[in-house]
């Protein structure tokens, strides 16, 4: 008995440290997240400017830009993965490597070949222990990401983009990451990034209105060269932003969840501890009154 109430108190003692682990990761996570989702609110109104604009010189421009048409036969296709560099998370960076690969297999059964670049050490980690190769990653302040790290990517895609597919370029790029919805929900998501698909254009003129008259200079093909890369640039920052919120919920969610896990292993463990004492004291009870009475029989 005494070594099984043992192994009892040990238990308890180990989830009481595991809750204050959680708990601190939980509160942690719990002060980030706001930041994190000021920060993805504050990028909205660039974001959607940027796209406004594109949107104008794409409509109301009879221009055939390479970033904006699409091509004729699609041979290789690029996916950027966004994941996390750290864990405790819960299914954060698998539901979005998931959703990577099922997106891989659609493009494979569509004949076509599949490259992958990867932001986040999980995703690294995940290609290097299946041996599998990437065209380029990133690690590195994932839940706190940087406009600097979104250039680069963009640049990269967008250079690799405007490669010939028989020079190892690519025809189509998609990213792939977990967009925020609300502290619960996290939902992958995946965006065809170029050729160019502008998700938030202007309306579509009612009959009877005035169609506004744009003038570009010095043309609108420079105009596109100029607009675009800035525009890939704040799309991908923009879904390293909402993959930063996404994971510092997810991370609240994982460490709230353990919390109560472990709360609920010491009720359990602590209800054992104590009818193990209890057979305890009752053992050793029954052992002095059958030695009382074994004295008082003997005289």
């Amino acid at each position: 008995m005494g070594a099984q109430l043992r192994v009892y108190r040990q238990r308890i003692r180990s989830a009481q440290t595991t809750k204050k682990v959680t708990r601190a990761m939980e509160l942690i996570s719990a002060s980030r997240i706001q930041k994190a989702q000021a920060r993805m609110k504050a990028s909205g109104p660039y974001s959607r400017a940027i796209t406004r604009a594109v949107s104008a010189v794409a409509t109301f421009s009879d221009v055939d830009h390479i970033l904006t048409t699409e091509p004729e036969n699609i041979e290789r296709a690029a996916i950027v993965v966004f994941t996390s560099d750290r864990g405790l998370n819960g299914a954060f960076s698998s539901n979005a490597l998931k959703e990577s690969e099922q997106l891989a297999e659609l493009l494979r059964s569509q004949g076509k070949e599949v490259v992958f670049y990867i932001v986040g050490r999980k995703a690294q980690s995940y290609f290097a222990f299946r041996k599998r190769e990437s065209e380029q990653s990133w690690t590195g302040n994932t839940d706190q990401p940087e406009f600097a790290t979104a250039k680069e990517i963009g640049d990269a895609v967008v250079s690799k983009f405007l490669t010939d597919a028989n020079e190892g370029g690519v025809d189509e790029i998609h990213i792939v990451y977990n967009r925020f919805v609300n502290m619960v929900s996290q939902v992958p998501e995946v965006v065809r990034l170029l050729p160019l698909e502008v998700v938030e254009g202007i309306d579509e003129p009612s009959e009877g209105d005035v169609l506004p008259l744009y003038d570009f200079e010095p043309d609108p093909t420079e105009v596109l060269d100029a607009l675009l890369p800035v525009y890939i640039e704040s799309r991908i920052f923009n879904a390293m932003l909402q993959s930063a919120a996404s994971e510092h919920a997810a991370r609240q969610k994982a460490m709230k969840a353990a919390s109560d896990n472990a709360d609920t292993l010491i009720r359990d463990f602590t209800r054992l501890a104590n009818n193990a004492r209890q057979a305890e004291i009752t053992q050793q009870i029954s052992e002095i009154v059958g030695g009382a009475d074994a004295l008082s029989s003997s005289k």
